[in-house]
């Protein structure tokens, strides 16, 4: 069963709130190139690393841009929140880019099929475990989050951390 659906939300659009970014930002270096490609410029993703000093590209097939098929730009980190029904298939292309990256999806089911079994083996990685689920956005109108999936979300992160696992708190 899709994650989307048992989340309730219906689709993969599951907006990124800022307690869930912070954790990730002091295993970044300053004044990073980064390319958020499920992104657009209301992203709270966006937001924060601009915000802190990185710069910062984005792209998302709302606004025409497509992670399969765009062309790479040089970038020090790939950082998103990629679409559920798809992160097979965005870690495949991200092990093929060999470029640093962290994105935060849901844990459930993430090893259990065999291709992603063989390719997570196959491939160097870390995994950031959080203190707490991470409750989401419909909109990012909305005054707080209001998805709150039945599952815990993980960074899963390649040339980030400093070791294999990495447990970090988050401040709701």
């Amino acid at each position: 069963m899709k994650m989307d659906k048992v989340a309730g939300s219906g689709n993969d659009e599951f907006y990124t709130p800022v307690y869930a970014i912070e954790p990730l930002l002091k295993y970044l270096k300053p004044k990073s190139k980064i390319w958020c490609p499920f992104d657009t410029k209301e992203s709270n993703f966006v937001k924060v690393l601009v915000n802190e000093g990185h710069y910062v590209w984005y792209s998302s097939i709302l606004t025409g841009g497509d992670f399969f098929t765009k062309e790479v730009k040089e970038a020090d980190y790939i950082i998103s929140n990629p679409p559920y029904s798809l992160k097979a298939e965005v870690f495949e292309k991200l092990f093929k880019l060999r470029k640093p990256f962290a994105m935060l999806v849901g844990v459930v089911g993430l090893f259990e099929s065999k291709k992603r079994f063989n390719m997570f083996k196959n491939n160097e990685f870390e995994i950031m475990y959080l203190s707490k689920r991470i409750s989401y956005f419909k909109n990012y109108n909305d005054p707080k989050p209001s998805l709150n999936p039945p599952f815990s979300s993980v960074y899963i992160t390649s040339q980030i951390l400093p070791s294999q696992i990495v447990f970090e708190e988050i401040i709701k």
